[in-house]
């Protein structure tokens, strides 16, 4: 039998796992920033982590699990622009473990057919192997039907679902 990777939406019974594994990832991400952890060891919060537990029409928390093995989160935001709004990915996380295993892509794909509509995905610039990722990602998942742009330091893959 098949190992299923699921995206669960996260409850507030699961803000400290998501809290806890927040610091994992801010970790893996400080290569590419100029973070750096506090006087107690930790990073500092993630900016915005209340607001999606206060604002769920515009922000959506995910827990990823894995044969369930709790494996990483994805935090998806609804951006509201003067006439252009958009579903991108605010933080996307695998344990490093499980990476390279298609895990990534099926997480991706199971996010974009939750959130139908439009989507703007970014990625910043000194972070090639993201790039890598969400660009063979997204032009898996639409056929190559799929705009992408460079703008503010970041790449930006812009598509429907």
């Amino acid at each position: 039998m098949a190992q299923v990777t699921q995206v669960i939406p996260a409850t507030l019974a699961d803000k400290k796992v998501l809290q806890n594994l927040l610091q994992f990832y801010l970790y893996d991400f400080s290569v590419y920033t100029e973070w750096d952890v506090e006087a107690d060891g930790l990073f500092s919060p993630y900016p915005h982590f209340d607001a999606y537990w206060n604002e769920p029409e515009l922000r959506f928390p995910y827990l990823i699990r894995h044969a369930d093995q709790l494996v990483g989160f994805v935090l998806v935001r609804w951006i509201e622009k003067a006439q252009h709004h958009y579903f991108s990915i605010a933080e996307f996380f695998i344990l490093q473990k499980y990476r390279r295993k298609g895990l990534g892509q099926a997480v991706a794909v199971q996010v974009f057919e939750l959130h139908r509509g439009p989507w703007e995905v970014f990625q910043m610039e000194n972070n090639l192997p993201a790039q890598a990722f969400w660009h063979k990602t997204i032009a898996d998942f639409t056929q190559g039907q799929f705009q992408e742009r460079f703008e503010d330091g970041k790449r930006v893959q812009v598509f429907e679902t």
